[in-house]
Order: structure tokens, then C-alpha cells, then sequence
């Protein structure tokens, strides 16, 4: 009897080493297959894309250069702010101080104005925008709330730009504010004469 059982057990282990043969050449056909998905998907992530992005005009540009600018004032991001003027920017506020002359010395002036003001906003609107080769300006109407000195404040008032391309990017070189005076907005008109 142990005659007839060992020839079974010869052909059971003959076919657990072909399974472990049939399952060991598919593990490394899989694994191979993977390595080889694995490097294309890398070629095809370093190849471009074939979608093209549709460049922004001039006017475009200009306008999502101020969003930004105004943006980085009210939230007092210094970098992206400075991403916005040219180094040689000239400022003019709505109050009676100088035009300063310069990024360098514009920023400690921002900065302390900035450290004065908390839950600030500033809403833009009324935006016109020329641009002409590489000069281009800007004019808009803004609403300014938060507090200023621990008091509640608003204001309105308007802002024109002069912007240059510079390298190819806009870059404010002139930025003139002026405060509204007078009633805010939705005030009566004035009446008429004759």
C-alpha cells in the first residue's frame, strides 16, 4: 500500500511545485507590468498637457493685479503686496501728507497704518481699465469698513493707477487715492435748477 500512496504524493507535489512555478511567473509578470505603468504614468506626468490656457488680455491682467493688491492691503500680506508696485512706486494717500517716493518707503508707512486696523474689508467697484502697449491705467470706486484704533470706521473714496509692463508683468508705478467727502453713498441727488 505505501507503493501505490507514494506515486499520489509525487504527482501532488509535482503539482503544488507547477502552481507554485504558475504563481510565481505571474506575481513577476504583474510586478513587471506595474514597474512598467508606473514609469509611464512618470513620462506622461512630465510630458505638458494638451490643453492650451487661454492668456489673459492686458485689461485682464491689470484688473486681477489690483484683486490681488487689494487683497494683500487688507489682509497685510507684505509679499504678495510687494509683488504688486514697482520699486520706484509713487504713492499718493486722500490725506494731506507728501507722495512718497519708493517701495522702501512706502512699507514702514503701510505697515504701521496696517497695525492700526483690524477686520478690515475693502470692496472695489466701478473699474475702469486702459491699457496701451506697455503703459495702462486704472480708476475705481472703493468702500472701506473695519476698525480703525479700536473704533468702528468707514469710508469711500477713488483710486487711480498707472501701470507699466515691466519683464513682461504689470507693476503699479502710480497709485493716487483720494477719500470722498461729503454724504456716502445712496445719498438724495442734488436738486435740480433751472
Amino acid at each position: 500500500m505505501k507503493k501505490e500512496m507514494w506515486p499520489k504524493r509525487e504527482c501532488v507535489c509535482r503539482s503544488a511545485l507547477a502552481l507554485t512555478l504558475c504563481v510565481a511567473v505571474l506575481l513577476g509578470a504583474a510586478t513587471q507590468a506595474a514597474a512598467q505603468q508606473d514609469k509611464k504614468n512618470k513620462k506622461d506626468s512630465s510630458t505638458p498637457s494638451t490643453t492650451s490656457v487661454i492668456p489673459l488680455s492686458d485689461q485682464q491682467q491689470i484688473d486681477y493685479l489690483i484683486s490681488t493688491m487689494l487683497g494683500a492691503w487688507q489682509v497685510g500680506d507684505v509679499e504678495k503686496l510687494r509683488q504688486s508696485y514697482a520699486d520706484d512706486v509713487t504713492i499718493v494717500a486722500g490725506t494731506w501728507d507728501p507722495p512718497v517716493a519708493g517701495w522702501n518707503n512706502y512699507l514702514p508707512l503701510y505697515q504701521q497704518q496696517r497695525g492700526r486696523m483690524t477686520q478690515v474689508r475693502m470692496d472695489r467697484s466701478n473699474t475702469f481699465i486702459k491699457a496701451n502697449g506697455t503703459c495702462g491705467w486704472a480708476t475705481y470706486q472703493w468702500d472701506f469698513s473695519g476698525t480703525v484704533d479700536g473704533q468702528p470706521s468707514v469710508s469711500q473714496g477713488h483710486t487711480t493707477l498707472v501701470l507699466e509692463k515691466r519683464n513682461g508683468k504689470w507693476v503699479i508705478v502710480l497709485n493716487h487715492t483720494s477719500g470722498a467727502e461729503g454724504p456716502m453713498k445712496n445719498a438724495a441727488p442734488p436738486p435740480k435748477t433751472n
